[in-house]
């Protein structure tokens, strides 16, 4: 399923009200540690004065859907550490079929629903960070590049906590293999020969990128894209300003095919 990110910025929390920028150097990785699988719930608790902590994702455990608190590069406030200051943070949410008992200690009320819903912030999680190293130049196999919490704490840059790890043991999941998978989604795929298959799935690469009204850069430009999202690709043409065009299933209009990675 394509990554869905959407922007509900918290302009009232004090992180975002503080405007201090992030020089983005890696990715922490956390999981809420309780059982809310709601990701709004956090957005509209967190957006108001006197709310010091705030991370630059929520991936809802229902949908794997992605909410942004923060702009990528403005500090957050998600390690207890010098961590802030270094790493934007992604919080996991967690299904409400986990009962927590003391500290990371619960007790799984639905195995089978948990796994689901692990399962798919996991997936979210593995294409956000590699949309968010494609955008910053991050290696995902660098060492601290992709962090959990946990590993955050290891290191004297996070406070102590055992996230996601504490909720990943139970179904096999590492941050060894996650940053495989962050890895492997990062690899360049088979670019179509000549006119490519459509429909198709394709990745922004662009920070910027022109939505135009027709396969031409020299027609109208009529929005533009800035989220690195995933995009159906709906029709082809070849077209002056690049190496092809392709139209966008919402029927927003055509973007350059150069700056589209098919997934």
């Amino acid at each position: 399923m394509p990554l869905t990110v959407q922007k509900t910025y918290l302009t009232n929390n004090d992180c975002y009200r503080a405007g201090r920028s992030l020089s983005v150097q890696g990715l922490m990785l956390h999981s809420v540690g309780c059982a809310q699988p709601s990701a709004t719930a956090f957005v509209r608790t967190w957006n108001q004065p006197g709310v010091k902590a705030c991370v630059h994702g929520f991936i809802d455990a229902n949908t794997g859907t992605v909410y942004q608190p923060l702009p990528w590069t403005r500090r957050g406030w998600h390690a207890g550490g010098s961590a802030n200051n270094t790493h934007i943070g992604v919080e996991m949410c967690e299904p409400a079929t986990l009962h927590y008992t003391t500290g990371a200690h619960f007790v799984d009320q639905n195995p089978a629903a948990t796994q689901a819903a692990v399962t798919r912030t996991y997936e979210a999680a593995v294409a956000l960070l590699a949309q968010l190293c494609r955008a910053f130049s991050l290696d995902p196999q660098k060492d601290g590049v992709i962090l959990s919490h946990r590993e955050g704490h290891q290191r004297g840059i996070a406070s102590n906590h055992g996230d996601p790890e504490h909720l990943w043991a139970g179904f096999g999941l590492t941050m060894d293999s996650f940053r495989q998978a962050v890895y492997t989604a990062l690899q360049p795929q088979t670019p179509p020969a000549g006119k490519p298959a459509v429909p198709f799935l394709g990745q922004v690469t662009a920070d910027a990128l022109h939505i135009r009204s027709g396969p031409s850069t020299d027609t109208p430009i009529v929005d533009t894209i800035r989220d690195y999202g995933v995009y159906t690709i709906v029709e082809t043409a070849p077209g002056p300003g690049a190496s092809r065009w392709g139209k966008l299933k919402s029927g927003a209009g055509w973007v350059s095919l150069d700056y589209i990675t098919p997934v």
